[in-house]
């Protein structure tokens, strides 16, 4: 009996067609091909969309570098190795990551890495006198920004490890990238309750002069979205250059201005300007 044309061919047969697809002498020469062959499938209706983008991404992956994905140092949210556990919890539950880089006594050093779950245990009244970070953190791993993405996730599979620290050539910290950044480059955007749009987090217009502004916007970003000319010499972020024509840690509500730009202090700890509104 003639087999009907459009009753979807059980898996069985799929995979025998595919094998014997690549086995003939028409089978993809390149990662072009092989690329143009997924979505001619695809059309074809033998794979979902959603599979065709997976696969895409894993062919692409191996195209990356660490440095496509990364999270920049100026954008890398650390603790200080001599911190206490109200100073901890002061810093992790405002972002709400799972891990963090603990910093040693400046930022191009990374002691190891601290788990925020492996803090709960020590948040009994009586357990806080008995904690001590050092005796907590987890190893470090570190990689150079030139490494392939495939290996990088390779690495994290074999290690047990969700995050690594980026290296630049010179040895000094380029920033950090978890197995969440290497996933989303083949299965898309992981969200999660506390991510937020990136764009609103880091510059909000209120009026037609003012502006709420992340103190970590990177000085070439600002000067780029406010027609500025801030030098970037010493810092990288706009909450550190505020800081430095400050002189001290600002308090919240103080002003300043730097050129037509007027700084006005509106969320800070005592570790860093966290928001300001600038207005022109």
């Amino acid at each position: 009996m003639k087999e009907d044309s459009d009753k979807p061919p059980s898996p069985a047969n799929f995979f025998s067609k595919v094998k014997n697809f690549f086995t003939r002498s028409n089978s993809p020469k390149s990662k072009k091909e092989l690329v143009s062959v997924v979505r001619q499938s695809a059309e074809k209706e033998l794979i979902a969309p959603d599979v065709l983008n997976m696969v895409e991404g894993v062919l692409q992956v191996s195209d990356k570098q660490v440095r496509d994905i990364m999270v920049s140092r100026s954008k890398m949210t650390g603790v200080p190795h001599t911190a206490t556990l109200a100073e901890l919890l002061d810093i992790v539950i405002e972002p709400g990551y799972s891990r963090y880089p603990v910093l040693g006594d400046n930022r191009n050093e990374i002691l190891g890495i601290l788990i925020a779950k492996d803090l709960l245990k020590f948040c009994l009244k009586d357990n806080k006198k008995e904690f001590n970070l050092m005796e907590h953190i987890r190893p470090v791993f570190f990689v150079p920004e030139s490494k392939r993405l495939n290996a990088l996730l390779k690495e994290f599979r074999s290690a047990h490890t969700h995050m690594s620290i980026v290296i630049d050539e010179y040895g000094g910290i380029a920033g950090l990238v978890t197995i969440e950044d290497v996933l989303e480059e083949i299965v898309g955007e992981i969200e999660d309750e506390h991510d937020i749009d990136e764009e609103e987090s880091i510059v909000k217009q209120l009026t037609a002069n003012q502006f709420m502004v992340n103190a970590l916007m990177t000085i070439d970003n600002f000067n780029e979205k406010f027609e500025a000319n801030l030098s970037d010499e010493n810092f990288d972020t706009i909450g550190g250059l505020v800081m430095q024509k400050f002189g001290r840690m600002p308090k919240r509500g103080e002003t300043m201005e730097v050129g037509n730009l007027q700084f006005k202090v509106v969320q800070a700890n005592n570790r860093r300007v966290q928001y300001m509104l600038v207005t022109r």
